[in-house]
């Protein structure tokens, strides 16, 4: 698209990209038509829902200790970041693509085989999942409280979506000793020492959500 990726030549214009939204993709590239910033525009091109910014600005780059010809992904919702070397005529747009896709958490992320990597090295010692079908009736509702919780306990907890109708998330369900007929419910994981609790919720709010989630972090 014609605005993708977006021009940044100032340290203030970096930052404000970055806090502006839950993850956030900038290709530091000192020749912005190398190679390796034309694949950054293609990858740009195919994560339509990620902002993706460009700089060629030396200060914005020792701004952020950034080496040159890097994509650095930017996380707010742990205050992560990671970092790809762009040099290796190897790195394309496609594992360009893959790499965001693997390590772009939001405020509620889904769980599946590519976001599970980014799960797993999050920062976030404390992940919530709500194991539900997402093909159900009242799974727009009750993402939308899910996600209004998510916001109490961001850069604390890991809220996740997990999808019970997915093939790959069943032995998930079989570690949380759950079966379907227990569904929905809430998962919450402390990953240093595998401590856990579920409960079976008929119904998600954000009093229910909160009160589980503080009764665990006790």
């Amino acid at each position: 698209t014609t605005d993708k990726p977006i021009l940044l030549n100032n340290i203030p214009d970096a930052e404000a990209f970055i806090s502006g939204a839950e993850v956030a993709v900038i290709g530091f590239f000192q020749d912005p038509q190398s190679p390796g910033a034309e694949q950054f525009r293609r990858a740009a091109g195919q994560v339509a829902e990620v902002p993706f910014g460009l700089s060629s600005s030396a200060a914005v780059l020792s701004h952020y200790g950034a080496a040159e010809n890097t994509v650095v992904l930017f996380r707010t919702v742990d205050n992560d970041r990671r970092d790809l070397d762009m040099s290796s005529r190897e790195v394309d747009a496609k594992k360009l693509t893959r790499f965001v896709r693997m390590n772009e958490l939001r405020l509620v992320t889904e769980y599946n085989p590519v976001t599970a990597i980014g799960v797993m090295q999050s920062s976030l010692q404390f992940n919530l999942l709500l194991i539900t079908d997402k093909m159900s009736p009242k799974h727009p509702e009750r993402m939308r409280k899910f996600r209004a919780a998510a916001e109490l306990y961001k850069g604390k907890i890991l809220f996740i979506l997990l999808d019970s109708n997915l093939r790959s998330n069943e032995r998930v369900l079989s570690y949380f000793q759950l079966k379907k007929s227990q569904l929905p419910a809430l998962a919450i994981f402390h990953t240093p020492d595998d401590e856990h609790e579920v409960v079976a919720v008929n119904d998600i709010s954000i009093e229910h959500v909160q009160d589980f989630c503080n009764r665990f972090l006790q």
